[in-house]
């Protein structure tokens, strides 16, 4: 036995003396905002998928796109448009998992992602506009989810 400093009734079974148990603080419910966040990681995953597919299209076939290389919002080639592609994809793949694990770093790595996947697609416009206005529209929606239902998702 211990010398604790306290007693325990044999009727009650109630603790007394200097010693208190302290119970952890209560745990708030999830919303159902969660959902939006859980919606983000998945675009994000998704996003980051689509920008590996259409960067690898772009390094290894770059006369798949119908728009010379002047005709371009930057006048860069194909192969380079690729390997940003192949990057801003991997990044997105990265955090919509880290999201989906409840990291901080990942919402703010997901959200500036977002931003320079939708100006990188912005330029890509030209050669693939249907592509490219899909890709924007799912950026700003992973923007909105990420900024204001961010906390939510953390452990």
């Amino acid at each position: 036995m211990s010398d604790t400093g306290s007693t325990t009734s044999p009727t009650t079974g109630s603790t007394t003396g200097t010693r208190r148990a302290t119970r952890p603080a209560p745990v708030p419910e999830p919303t159902g905002w969660v959902g939006w966040l859980a919606f983000a990681a998945i675009m994000l995953l998704m996003v980051g998928t689509f920008q590996i597919i259409n960067g690898l299209v772009a390094i290894f076939d770059p006369g798949y796109y119908v728009v010379t290389d002047s005709g371009l919002a930057l006048t860069v080639d194909y192969t380079v448009w690729g390997w940003v592609h192949l990057a801003l994809g991997a990044l997105a793949v990265g955090c919509g998992l880290g999201v989906l694990a409840g990291q901080t770093w990942a919402r703010v790595v997901g959200m500036v992602f977002a931003g320079v996947s939708l100006l990188a697609n912005l330029g890509f416009m030209a050669a693939y506009p249907i592509w490219s206005i899909t890709v924007i529209a799912l950026d700003v929606v992973v923007i909105y989810a990420l900024a204001v239902h961010g906390r939510e998702m953390k452990f």
